[in-house]
């Protein structure tokens, strides 16, 4: 396909009492468009000082929507061209489910032990991840997920504490599970999936050799007001567990 030249200029109206933050209004429509398919691949996109200017918003929020963009797999900047539409055969919808969930479905016995369960303020980096003043209340989680009484994964969450389930509730339950039942409606998460070795103290609770392969996932969740939900740092025993993901094109 020849590379488009036109460029599309997104028609967003902005409700500055709203409390979603206003980079996700911007990005949010244009996301819709991408998936619906009614912006076509290589279509590019206003650049992010113009959009500043013509919304009237600072020039980080115009860059922060379209990095969530970025971020989601939907659009591509590359230097001299500019921020476009990818193309179709990267995009890799992810079902947004908790990996307790995951096990009880393929039909594996889940349980949980809370290694870890401290509320305190946030530091400069976490208040970072989650969007949310350096200092901010939060609760930091540390799990041991097991499936049929055999460890498979380390999971660690940040948590703002308004909305953190109790340390006795995640002995029991999932949670994504648990945050839906406070009424928080989860809406879309960026992940990465990585690699690493087993330091010694992975290896002792995960029943691997210290060196051990691990596989890695990082995720940042947010609801459907775009505020961050959590942000997870997890690890599995690439012995017992691996992901799989289904590609489709448009």
């Amino acid at each position: 396909m020849a590379a488009r030249t036109d460029i599309y200029v997104p028609k967003v109206s902005l409700d500055r009492s709203s409390p979603v933050p206003l980079y996700f209004q911007i990005s949010e429509p244009i996301s819709k468009l991408i998936l619906d398919g009614a912006l076509e691949p290589g279509t590019r996109l206003e650049d992010e000082l113009s959009m500043a200017k013509r919304l009237a918003v600072s020039r980080p929020t115009a860059r922060k929507a379209l990095q969530r963009l970025v971020d989601g797999g939907l659009v591509v900047r590359r230097r001299g061209v500019g921020t476009a539409v990818a193309p179709t055969q990267v995009h890799r919808p992810v079902e947004l489910t908790s990996l307790n969930a995951d096990l009880a479905q393929a039909g594996h016995h889940p349980t949980t032990r809370v290694l870890d369960y401290v509320t305190r303020g946030a530091t400069e980096d976490e208040a970072e991840w989650l969007s949310v003043p350096t200092g901010t209340e939060i609760v930091s989680i540390r799990r041991l997920r097991n499936a049929d009484g055999e460890p498979i994964a380390l999971l660690t969450n940040l948590v703002p504490a308004r909305i953190a389930p109790t340390s006795e509730e995640l002995e029991t339950g999932g949670l994504y599970d648990l945050l839906r039942k406070r009424e928080i409606h989860l809406s879309t998460a960026h992940q990465s999936i990585g690699a690493r070795n087993a330091t010694k103290a992975d290896a002792e609770v995960l029943l691997e050799p210290r060196g051990a392969a691990l596989l890695t996932m990082t995720r940042t969740t947010y609801d459907d007001k775009g505020q961050v939900v959590e942000v997870g740092r997890h690890a599995y025993r690439a012995s017992r567990y691996s992901f799989d993901s289904t590609l489709f094109t448009r």
